[in-house]
């Protein structure tokens, strides 16, 4: 190993090394590696800061990057749970699930499944937080995911029941218990980001907003988020709606895809087939069908 990439190793620990409580470089590492005396062994001080005190810019900087970034992805979560359970939350969480890629649009890609294993950081809003977490984290994707060439109507006009029709890599569907696709929009559109968070009046509508929703009584609610022209929308969808497009989205043919679209349904029987035309015909003008 070349002296070069040794150091950078170093420092790159030290650096990604969580921050205290107090928001400081911790003297000494979990492992017990004291980073007093790696920032001596790597690094110069000068007339003004000490070796450690210049490592540690490096350190905070890196971790308040982190947290502002997860703060801009899930402002949702924090209306609902509110700003000191937000930011405990996002330091044990980034915590056990740093950041492990180029890019910091992953930070949140494992925190449904963290929220499950540690619930008391979103308690007494268990169900209304983790419907945000799913809504927020399908808007990263539906915003990032690929956009495939849409099908044709030659296509179209051959499909038959054993056809298989391709959804856009972009489309999610959330299966959900609370409107928080109207939260989301109100929390979103309020002024500013994170500036305009840490105003009094901006988090009180904000709270007050979640409140409630949270005093609703839960119902089924069945939700797609797509992008169109670089933005990303929401669209509540009927039960059939879902079913049909989670089916075909699992790569059942469409015969079988209509046929549990309508298990249980209210729709009566006369009344299915322009319902599937309609359905066809506006999720085709939504750009959702690809080759």
């Amino acid at each position: 190993m070349s002296n070069l990439l040794e150091i950078q190793r170093r420092v790159a620990a030290a650096i990604m090394h969580p921050l205290t409580q107090q928001e400081t470089m911790p003297r000494k590492r979990k492992d017990g590696t004291s980073n007093k005396s790696e920032a001596d062994a790597i690094i110069k001080p000068n007339d003004r800061l000490s070796s450690f005190e210049r490592l540690e810019i490096y350190n905070r900087q890196y971790w308040l990057r982190l947290y502002s970034s997860f703060e801009e992805d899930f402002p949702g979560l924090m209306a609902v749970i509110g700003r000191r359970k937000f930011d405990a939350l996002t330091r044990a969480y980034l915590t056990d699930f740093p950041s492990t890629s180029f890019s910091l649009r992953n930070l949140g890609s494992r925190l449904e499944e963290w929220l499950l294993s540690h619930p008391d950081y979103i308690e007494p809003r268990k169900d209304l937080a983790l419907d945000m977490v799913r809504i927020e984290w399908a808007h990263i994707e539906a915003f990032d995911s690929a956009s495939d060439p849409l099908i044709d109507a030659d296509d179209l006009a051959d499909i038959h029941d054993g056809s298989l029709l391709h959804l856009q890599p972009h489309l999610r569907l959330l299966k959900l218990r609370y409107p928080v696709d109207d939260l989301i929009i109100d929390v979103r559109s309020e002024s500013g980001s994170s500036d305009g968070s840490s105003n009094n009046a901006s988090v009180a509508r904000k709270r007050k907003r979640a409140h409630h929703v949270a005093a609703m009584e839960p119902e089924e609610i069945y939700l797609a988020v797509h992008r169109h022209e670089n933005s990303v929308y929401y669209k509540r969808l009927g039960r059939e709606d879902y079913r049909l497009l989670s089916a075909l989205m699992a790569g059942e043919p469409i015969g079988k895809a209509i046929d549990l679209a309508f298990e249980e349904s209210a729709i009566p029987e006369d009344e299915r087939a322009p319902f599937i035309q309609a359905a066809f015909q506006t999720w085709s003008s939504l750009g959702w069908f690809t080759r």
